[in-house]
């Protein structure tokens, strides 16, 4: 009864107020002239709508031309794209809302607001859950990757330590503490169904990124870099008189280098319906084999790349296992000479005397077997042939980071990258396009800031600083384009990347992390990094 009460009133009002007549003139003008997008873009307009490019049929209706309307009607009429084709010439013709309308910030100010979004709470497992307990807060990946990485995070640090979020760089460094405490070493990931693997052992450096003085958290985190060596090292006596064993290797003189490996040779929990297909195809190779090199190749972070293939177009040929890698012997290298320094500084003179002669016996093994003079590059080597392999990749820059190359080495490692991994849009991963994400034409945030830090540090600041401007013309084209930080990309054409076993991932943790890194190094490139033609 109010509300019939309330509309009578209304009417009542209503009737008592003005007419309103005719418009004025100039409204009337403006309303009779104004084009709706279908009459200006016609037939682009009923392409884009019948074929329901966008899911909201709001979406195209509401985007800005980024040139006149006749120029995109006359482009469309002459190419006539169809399919993905017109969505891709829409984009390239209008900021949509929603698609590429999200890139209009500085990419520095993006990445650090990023990082709230990135981060996580310490962890307490529901029971049944794969998740593993964390004792304190930490940043993942982002995307698909929904806890904490092992390699990752050195690289995100990087940037949580360059946009001052020291804290969490410390509460991370306390995450991967306890993981070695608790299992022996830092898993590929805080699952369960990682816990056979860990991945390229970057603890050392991570602990070098800390301002924590404490004698305590020195004790405590010495203790368990040396526990880390330990697992890596644990095949060293079963190798004696054999050419492997676990992640440890015997080279034809008799020293020693590791591999990677992985505890199980079954098919990986996140990846079962995969491993299973590939093993198949693989036949009559036990399955067994292949399921335990896929496995490696997790472990080395490069799933997959042709450094792991006999074929690099085939991965049922994998091979992990039989590989000698520069980049994990680099690391152990640094990790060696990291408690031998930390040893010396706790006075312990046994220790680090104990593991000085380990870095200084495995630099002249890498030396011996890994550093190919006449390529010049350093070269993965492969226990089956008695060789180096023949992939030209990106990890041949990890002795320079870790500082094991001489000052020839260095330079003569730079002239390979200029001459073979310098892409229009940073540093490639190979030279080998396959398919698989970790091969050209992809490119990698974590092998753009290996190659940037080890280059400077070596007399090749030129070089250094050419890659990072690449690739922060790369990252910032691709956030200007599509407004995210993304896992991996095309550094050939400056677009998203491709291949692997799942979709491009934005985020993202590493992404971001050496983005901000690069910025807080080259200030001068943050004016560039949303056009790479400069």
């Amino acid at each position: 009864m109010k509300t019939l009460c309330r509309f009578a009133a209304l009417t009542s009002v209503a009737a008592m107020a003005p007419a309103q007549t005719v418009p004025p003139p100039k409204v009337a003008a403006e309303a009779a002239t104004a084009r709706s997008p279908a009459d200006v873009y016609g037939a682009l307009f009923r392409a884009v709508q019948q074929q329901h490019v966008f899911a909201d049929g709001k979406t195209f209706v509401d985007a800005v031309p980024k040139r006149a309307a006749d120029a995109i009607m006359a482009a469309y009429a002459r190419t006539r794209p169809d399919g993905p084709a017109l969505k891709a010439f829409v984009l390239a013709n209008f900021v949509v809302p929603g698609e590429n309308d999200r890139g209009s910030g500085d990419l520095r100010t993006h990445v650090r607001a990023l990082w709230p979004q990135l981060v996580r709470e310490p962890v307490i497992p529901v029971v049944g859950s794969s998740a593993l307990p964390l004792p304190a807060r930490y940043v993942v990946p982002g995307g698909r990757f929904r806890e904490i990485y092992y390699w990752d995070t050195y690289f995100t640090m990087l940037g949580l330590k360059a946009d001052g979020q020291q804290p969490l760089v410390e509460s991370m460094l306390d995450d991967f503490t306890s993981l070695i405490e608790r299992y022996g070493h830092i898993p590929n990931g805080t699952r369960t169904y990682y816990l056979s693997r860990s991945q390229p052992p970057y603890y050392a450096l991570m602990l070098d990124l800390s301002t924590n003085t404490a004698p305590a958290i020195a004790k405590r985190r010495l203790a368990a870099l040396r526990t880390e060596h330990a697992f890596w090292m644990k095949g060293e006596t079963c190798a004696a008189g054999r050419r492997a064993c676990l992640r440890v290797v015997r080279m034809p003189d008799g020293s020693v280098l590791n591999r990677y490996y992985d505890d199980r040779d079954t098919p990986r929990d996140e990846s079962y319906a995969e491993d299973v297909a590939t093993a198949a195809k693989a036949a009559p190779r036990p399955a067994a084999a292949t399921q335990r090199d896929l496995r490696a190749g997790a472990e080395s972070g490069w799933d997959f790349s042709s450094r792991w293939l006999r074929d690099p177009q085939s991965l049922t040929t994998i091979h992990t296992t039989d590989i000698v890698p520069v980049d994990l012997n680099s690391l152990m290298f640094a990790m060696e000479r990291a408690i031998a320094a930390r040893c010396r500084t706790a006075g312990d003179g046994a220790c680090a005397s104990a593991f000085t002669t380990r870095a200084t016996q495995r630099r002249a093994t890498i030396d011996r077997y890994l550093w190919q003079a006449t390529t010049p590059r350093y070269a993965d080597w492969d226990l089956s042939t008695g060789k180096p392999t023949a992939s030209v990749n990106a990890a041949m820059l990890h002795p320079l980071f870790v500082g094991l190359a001489s000052p020839a080495q260095a330079k003569a490692v730079a002239k390979t990258v200029r001459r073979s991994l310098v892409a229009e849009g940073g540093l490639r991963t190979t030279t080998l396009k396959t398919g698989q994400q970790w091969d050209e034409p992809n490119g990698w945030a974590p092998l753009q800031w290996v190659a940037i830090a080890g280059l400077d540090a070596n007399g090749e600041p030129a070089l250094a600083k050419d890659i990072a401007r690449r690739w922060i013309g790369t990252v910032g084209a691709a956030y200007a384009e599509t407004g995210k930080m993304l896992e991996k990309y095309n550094i050939e054409q400056r677009t998203p990347g491709g291949g692997g076993e799942y979709p491009v991932q934005d985020g993202f943790g590493w992404t971001n992390g050496v983005a901000s890194a690069i910025l807080d190094r080259y200030p001068e490139l943050a004016a560039r990094d949303a056009n790479p033609g400069k």
